[in-house]
C-alpha cells in the first residue's frame, strides 16, 4: 500500500474529467489537482512556454507527498511528458498514447479523427503513437482552439447555437472522410461529447484522452502494488486564477456538487 496522494494538473479545468475518473476507479485515493487557470489555454502557446508552464505546475504539485502525476492535459502531454518524467523522481504519466491506443483498438475502417488544442495537432504525438499500434491507420487531424475557452465559460450544452456553430465548423471535416473514430485528445472536450456525437452520429466512436489516461493510470498503480487502501479519498484544488465561480464549473466536470474548498495559487513563484 501506498497512502502518498496523487498529484493531477492541466491548464485549466478540463483535466477535471480525468480526475473524475480516476475518482470512479480509485475511491480510495486522495487527488491534489491544480488547474492554471490562470494561462489557459496552453494549446496557442509555443513549445518553450508550454515547457515553462508545465515545469511550474509540477514544482507546485511536489510540495505535496506525491506517488505518481498525471498530466491530464493533451497539450502538454504532446510536449514536455517525456521531459517531465526524466526530471522527478516519480511517475509522471500522461493521456495521448492511452488515448492513441484505445483508438487504434476501437477503430473498425481505419479511419481515425482526431481533434486538439493547436500545440497537440502540431506535436503529431498522437498520430506516432496510433501508428505504433495500427500502422495502417489513417489519422485526420484538426486542431479546435475555441474548444477550450469556451468550455471554461460553460457553453457546452446543445442547443447553444455558439458551440454548435463552432462545433460544425470543427468537425465538418472529419465527418466528411469518414472516420468512424474520433479521439478527444484535450480533457476539456469530453464536456462537449454531447453536442460532438449529436453532430458526427451514433455510428462514430469517442475516445476520451482523459478518461484513457485515468484508466491507464490507475492500472500502474495498481500493478505496482501502490494503491491506498484506506476508506475513502479526498480531492484538494487548487487554481492559479480567482477561486469565484470554482464549484459551480467544476461540478460540470465532475459530475457532482463540489463541497471542497479551492486555494488560489501564484504559480508565477515556482
Amino acid at each position: 500500500m501506498d497512502q502518498r496522494s496523487i498529484g493531477v494538473f492541466d491548464s485549466g479545468l478540463g483535466g477535471l474529467t480525468a480526475v473524475r475518473e480516476l475518482c470512479r476507479l480509485l475511491p480510495e485515493e486522495d487527488i491534489v489537482y491544480f488547474g492554471d487557470t490562470g494561462r489557459v489555454p496552453y494549446g496557442s502557446r509555443s513549445r518553450e512556454t508550454i515547457i515553462k508552464y508545465a515545469r511550474q505546475d509540477v514544482a507546485f504539485l511536489r510540495q505535496f507527498d506525491l506517488k505518481a502525476i498525471v498530466i491530464a492535459c493533451g497539450t502538454v502531454s504532446t510536449t514536455a511528458l517525456d521531459l517531465l518524467a526524466a526530471e522527478n523522481p516519480i511517475p509522471v504519466l500522461g493521456v495521448v498514447e492511452p488515448a492513441a491506443r484505445a483508438a487504434a483498438e476501437a477503430t473498425r475502417s481505419g479511419r481515425i479523427g482526431l481533434i486538439g488544442t493547436q500545440a497537440s495537432i502540431r506535436s503529431g504525438a498522437y498520430e506516432r503513437h496510433i501508428a505504433a499500434c495500427r500502422p495502417r491507420a489513417q489519422v485526420i487531424a484538426q486542431p479546435c482552439p475555441l474548444f477550450v475557452p469556451l468550455v471554461e465559460n460553460g457553453r457546452i450544452r446543445p442547443g447553444d447555437v455558439v458551440i454548435e456553430t463552432v462545433a460544425a465548423e470543427y468537425l465538418s471535416p472529419l465527418k466528411r472522410a469518414g472516420v468512424d473514430t474520433l479521439v478527444l485528445g484535450c480533457t476539456h472536450y469530453p464536456l462537449l461529447e454531447p453536442v460532438i456525437a449529436n453532430y458526427m452520429g451514433p455510428e462514430v466512436r469517442l475516445v476520451s484522452a482523459g478518461a484513457e489516461g485515468a484508466r491507464a493510470a490507475a492500472l500502474r498503480l495498481e500493478e505496482g502494488d501502490a494503491l491506498a487502501g484506506r476508506a475513502a479519498g479526498r480531492c484538494h484544488f487548487f487554481v492559479s486564477d480567482r477561486v469565484d465561480d470554482f464549484s459551480r464549473l467544476a461540478s460540470l466536470f465532475l459530475q457532482r456538487d463540489v463541497t471542497e474548498d479551492v486555494e488560489q495559487v501564484d504559480i508565477s513563484r515556482y
